[in-house]
């Protein structure tokens, strides 16, 4: 039996910048519901939910983690995700499967880059959201000025349900201003005791005009409400409530409280922000997804009596169980022992145990519901994307995307006997991580990783360490470019030999035209009748594919093209499919020449935040690192810089950065958009990767 209606069930998430609190605020919350008995502290390293011993030595959070706890008989689903862009993958993950979200913005630091990346996120997946404003104890607190970046950066409509009793030193509580009161922390260090009261006379005027600036907003969502507005009729603070979760729900604004998680003040109120305002999953409208067989349109409604169907989200390794895939259930139950159907992968397995995960630890539990977070433990076909359903009603669903690497170094382990060992590990952390890839260069057959920065490549290293005992040699990091092409092109090309008496024949006509950024690759058959078997089609648009892995200019991977197949021969005898593959291959070579190619390099978002005399430095050596500033502002008595700037150029800016501003300047990257390089930067890339340019004198 289900311990909670599904109607209580809240599957949240916790996002911001890094250093913006979600985790010691998750740690709060843990204990105010009393998961545990004791704060965990990130500065300590003994934050719950940062259980990794990378976690614990850095301070951050580098993989999601999953735990439950219950207030005001609501179950909530908590899932806390990381604030490093290189781990950007995980937010992405836990937003796809996520109702609500709470983003977490620093009272001083305001909207920074990554809180923006985060609520785009958030937007793409359309997940409603609470914005928590944490640390107005912090020296330099300005709420009213992160208010304002709320609408001016992220362009969101903030909705103040809540007026903050001083800042700095001087935080005490807050003005309630649905309950037209006063939450006023003690000075007891646990944050367990405060006093609720009546709204101060000094503050009155204060309150009547953020209540009624709050009303105004809420009328539009609800019309009783509206009537009661302009009548000027008292309005009951459950029908309040009711209109701002309405909103909420609806996208139409995000409610906005204030508190200093490190301090215990301001939990209680978001705890009961969520269970008010953040949607159940039957709030949600019914998952959408389509028959593997028939593409035609499925729904699930968010209900125990439906079939069952979940989608994994998360794969871990586990010392003890191997695998652990977390998966979010969206409709039906599912008890230990019956069968599911992976329709991404046409496979049925049993179901041998089921997990409820508090961040690495777990308990088993015999059965799951409609709205669950929980984990398989034990099943090694599940890969992250995959829905799982009944194989009498399948129906596959839209699995989360995740953003292309942008780094890349050889890898070789220390000892040679180690090196399939080195390969196994490796092949298990690209199951765990979407974002990082194992290659093989090649040019040269030396083992690559890719991944999203320097920073997420040496956890992989470091995890390599602890949990393999292996240890292996990194190269320098270098930047992952890509080819395109910039106009349309057409070649045909005929492969025709004979090999121990017997023809061998593949013709072809293909035509190739950029795509826009980041749209990838599409390959059209324009053959209007069947001028050749269906599976050599298939051979044709596998050779394309070859040919631009193998790269038009430098050997690097052709991206956003449409290669169409204009024309095709056949020869009865003698046509067979590694020919048309062979010539699929010969033709896109041959039209990439003609094409204009040329190498794409990552773009990255810089923005750097230092006082105001080391403005000009930091400008001038943005500009001779090809960047282009985008804008600089004031925050506080510090300036903002935004710039784009190529990956190419920021390799070890950290300590460039503290030369220039003497150690008081701070930094944040994120990659932005491939963008093509100027035609020195491609020569010079050419000439490196022909041997023409020793590697110690060219860019990295």
């Amino acid at each position: 039996m289900r311990s909670c209606p599904i109607e209580k069930v809240r599957n949240i998430g916790l996002m911001a910048h890094i250093d913006a609190g979600k985790t010691t605020t998750t740690e709060r919350i843990l204990y105010f519901t009393g998961i545990t008995y004791k704060m965990g502290e990130v500065d300590e390293g003994t934050a719950v939910m940062d259980w990794m011993v990378q976690e614990q030595e850095r301070g951050i959070t580098i993989t999601a983690a999953a735990t439950t706890c219950f207030w005001e008989d609501h179950r909530i689903n908590i899932i806390d995700t990381p604030g490093h862009v290189d781990f950007t993958a995980e937010v992405e993950r836990s937003l796809r499967v996520l109702d609500g979200a709470i983003v977490i913005l620093c009272a001083v630091g305001g909207v920074e880059s990554q809180s923006e990346t985060v609520w785009r996120q958030a937007d793409k997946y359309r997940v409603p959201r609470i914005i928590y404003v944490n640390k107005m104890d912090r020296l330099g607190a300005e709420p009213r000025r992160v208010v304002d970046e709320v609408s001016t950066r992220l362009g969101a409509r903030p909705l103040l349900l809540q007026i903050p009793l001083g800042t700095e030193n001087n935080f005490q509580g807050v003005i309630d201003l649905v309950g037209k009161r006063e939450i006023v922390w003690k000075d007891d260090l646990a944050g367990t005791e405060y006093e609720v009261r009546p709204v101060s006379p000094e503050h009155q005027e204060e309150v009547d005009q953020k209540r009624r600036d709050m009303l105004e907003i809420l009328s539009e969502v609800d019309d009783e409400l509206m009537k009661k507005y302009l009548e000027d009729e008292d309005i009951e603070s459950g029908e309040i409530k009711e209109a701002i979760r309405k909103g909420t729900v609806d996208l139409r604004f995000y409610p906005v409280l204030f508190g200093a998680s490190f301090r215990n003040k301001g939990v209680q109120p978001l705890l009961n922000a969520i269970v008010d305002y953040l949607p159940s999953p039957v709030d949600i409208p019914p998952v959408k997804g389509y028959h593997p067989r028939t593409n035609e349109e499925e729904t699930r409604e968010a209900s125990d009596s439906e079939s069952f169907c979940a989608l994994v989200f998360k794969i871990m390794n586990d010392a003890f169980l191997g695998n652990l895939a977390y998966f979010r259930v969206y409709s039906g139950k599912l008890k230990v022992g019956s069968y599911v159907y992976n329709a991404t992968k046409d496979q049925e397995e049993r179901v041998t145990r089921l997990l409820e995960m508090h961040a690495n630890k777990r308990h088993e539990i015999g059965e799951i519901y409609a709205g669950d977070i929980a984990a398989f433990g034990g099943m090694k076909s599940l890969s992250t994307g995959d829905t799982l359903c009944l194989k009498s009603r399948p129906i596959l669903l839209e699995p989360p995307t995740f953003p292309e690497p942008v780094v890349s170094t050889t890898i070789e382990p220390r000892a040679k006997a180690d090196h399939q060992k080195l390969l196994a590990a490796l092949e298990r952390f690209m199951t765990e991580d979407p974002t990082f890839r194992l290659v093989q260069d090649p040019m040269t057959g030396q083992t690559l990783i890719q991944g999203m920065g320097e920073l997420h490549l040496q956890v992989i290293m470091d995890r390599l360490s602890r949990e393999f005992g292996l240890q292996a040699k990194l190269g320098r990091p270098q930047v992952a470019y890509k080819e395109t092409i910039t106009r349309e092109a057409q070649a045909e090309s005929t492969f025709s030999r004979q090999l121990a008496g017997r023809g061998q024949f593949g013709h072809c006509v293909i035509k190739i035209e950029p795509l826009l950024r980041g749209k990838g690759f599409e390959f059209i058959n324009h053959l209007k009748s069947r001028i050749i078997p269906e599976e050599f089609i298939a051979e044709i648009e596998r050779g394309i594919r070859e040919g631009m892995e193998a790269g038009l200019v430098a050997g690097y991977p052709v991206t956003d093209l449409r290669a169409s197949l204009l024309d095709a021969s056949y020869r009865e005898d003698e046509s067979i499919a590694i020919a048309y593959k062979i010539a699929a291959s010969m033709a896109f070579k041959e039209a990439g020449e003609k094409a204009g190619a040329v190498i794409l390099e990552p773009i990255m978002k810089l923005e750097i935040v230092t006082p105001d005399e080391y403005v000009g430095g930091l400008v001038g050596d943005i500009n001779a690192r090809r960047g282009r500033i985008e804008a600089i502002d004031i925050k506080g008595s510090s300036r903002v810089l935004r710039a784009f700037v190529p990956l190419a150029e920021m390799f070890g800016y950290a300590t460039i950065l503290r030369t220039i501003t003497q150690g008081r300047g701070a930094f944040s990257l994120e990659f932005s958009a491939y963008e093509p390089t100027p035609p020195d930067v491609q020569e010079e890339i050419k000439a490196r990767v022909e041997g023409r340019i020793p590697f110690s004198e060219a860019r990295r």
